[in-house]
């Protein structure tokens, strides 16, 4: 019998063959070809799957994204389950925790997503999703802040939209200092930079 092979499975696979690829030789070099030998297949296969070699990258980055994205909402979702009467602040962090490359499953997305949204700057296909991705990011931690200021989490007169575009940038540039330097900044000095920007937005004292 001929063998059955699921396409979304396939694609996914296809996706982790452009990451290797990725991380070791840089995006640039993810061509069609190079990544159908590190994935062990025709370059007529990755072709069956998809249409050329943008569709790939699109795919790709949205693979990318919606791991990343999976795992926050779990996060998200146990926060919005817990009573406003519980102390929500480690929730919080966990959930902001997730943006940043505290272990090295994180960062090779951190170097991933990086090399994506480079590209997405001079590639019109990629730019869309880039986007999206960004907005959204956003939009997550302004409601996070804005339910931590509903349920007394943070003051009354914190502005959310501001503070928002604020901790964004503290997360991106974390992200970045740590992807090209990883030696100067540990995932321990990362977890207390954003607990301690967490804890002023709180408007606690060190």
């Amino acid at each position: 019998m001929p063998k059955i092979v699921d396409p979304e499975a396939r694609r996914r696979a296809v996706a982790d063959a452009v990451f290797r690829v990725a991380r070791r030789d840089g995006l640039e070099n993810a061509s069609l070809r190079n990544v159908a030998q590190e994935a062990g297949l025709a370059v007529g296969s990755v072709r069956h799957y998809f249409a050329d070699h943008s569709d790939l990258m699109l795919f790709a980055m949205r693979e990318l994204a919606r791991r990343v994205e999976g795992r926050v909402r779990d996060h998200a979702e146990r926060l919005l389950a817990t009573p406003p009467a519980e102390d929500r602040a480690a929730l919080v962090e966990e959930l902001l925790a997730e943006f940043l490359p505290l272990d090295r499953a994180r960062h090779d997305e951190a170097v991933l997503w990086l090399a994506f949204c480079t590209a997405a700057r001079v590639r019109p296909e990629l730019r869309p999703s880039a986007d999206r991705i960004h907005t959204g990011m956003r939009e997550l931690i302004e409601r996070v802040l804005h339910e931590g200021r509903s349920t007394g989490g943070f003051p009354d007169h914190l502005d959310t939209p501001t503070e928002a575009l604020r901790l964004l940038a503290l997360l991106d540039g974390l992200t970045l200092t740590s992807v090209l330097h990883p030696d100067r900044l540990p995932a321990d000095d990362m977890r207390r930079v954003l607990r301690l920007h967490l804890r002023s937005l709180r408007g606690e004292k060190d």
